[in-house]
């Protein structure tokens, strides 16, 4: 049965994982390409032929995970990313998956998901596995070119690792300490809307509609006090109100907690 530490760990595992994927089929294809966790219920039930492949992980975190392609969407794949119609796999083909997949691994070490403890990472294909038990974790692309699935079979031992070196440092990161850089990695692109608040008051309505140009709304606030930065409602700094350029600004001086732990709490 996976506790909660066990989930974090294998989502951490999981997303680290796909990030460096998607990186690895970007720059194979040339094109843009996203994986991420998905719905157990996601995955096709009329799989064919699966492509298997074993990732054994040494270092701070010690196991085996089995990734798990089918074959019609590895074939659009790869159809995609050579630039012409591929009707089955053979060596070639497989061996630039294996490629892909490898450079995936490499990635992977490299991405720091783990903390400060060293990765080594080895590929190799396999075939005629079954996962009977065994914990799973799907990953989902859905591009223009081509629907991708991939299963993350976790072997007891990397079960444990992951459980043991992620899943514990998560539920930390939860209680307010310092996130390691891993997490915040995944969001880093995503854009938010921040605003400055330079004092408030509330007013009657009968006072608003009595508004005209040249009115004059005093604020609770005196000149030379701190202006405020918030990130959805949120306080996450305060500073000195600047022109830049013939624009407003805020030279922060202030950051009442780590922003790493707003973000996670």
């Amino acid at each position: 049965m996976e506790n909660k530490s066990t989930k974090n760990g294998l989502r951490i595992f999981a997303a680290a994982f796909a990030q460096s994927l998607s990186a690895s089929l970007a720059e194979a294809s040339g094109a843009a390409s996203r994986l991420e966790i998905a719905d157990k219920g996601t995955i096709p039930t009329n799989a064919s032929k699966p492509i298997q492949f074993k990732l054994t992980v040494e270092g701070a975190i010690r196991g085996d995970c089995f990734v798990e392609f089918y074959e019609p969407q590895v074939v659009a794949l790869l159809a995609t990313i050579m630039g012409k119609p591929v009707t089955a796999l053979d060596s070639n083909n497989l061996a630039l998956l294996t490629k892909i997949v490898a450079a995936a691994a490499e990635g992977l070490c490299q991405s720091g998901f783990a903390g400060d403890g060293a990765l080594k990472a080895g590929i190799a294909q396999v075939s005629g596995l079954a996962f009977g038990g065994m914990s799973l974790v799907p990953l989902m692309a859905t591009e223009p070119q081509a629907e991708l699935h991939v299963l993350l079979f976790f072997s007891p031992q990397l079960l444990e690792s992951v459980s043991s070196v992620l899943g514990k440092s998560a539920e930390q990161n939860v209680e307010g300490v310092d996130a390691p850089s891993y997490n915040l990695n995944l969001v880093m692109d995503v854009e938010l809307n921040v605003s400055l608040r330079f004092g408030q008051r509330r007013l009657p309505l009968s006072d608003i509609l009595e508004l005209s140009s040249g009115s004059i709304v005093e604020l609770d606030r005196m000149v030379d006090e701190p202006v405020e930065l918030y990130l959805d409602g949120k306080l996450i700094a305060r500073g000195e109100a600047v022109i830049v350029d013939g624009n407003y600004g805020l030279r922060v001086t202030e950051v009442p907690q780590p922003l790493t732990s707003q973000f996670l709490n």
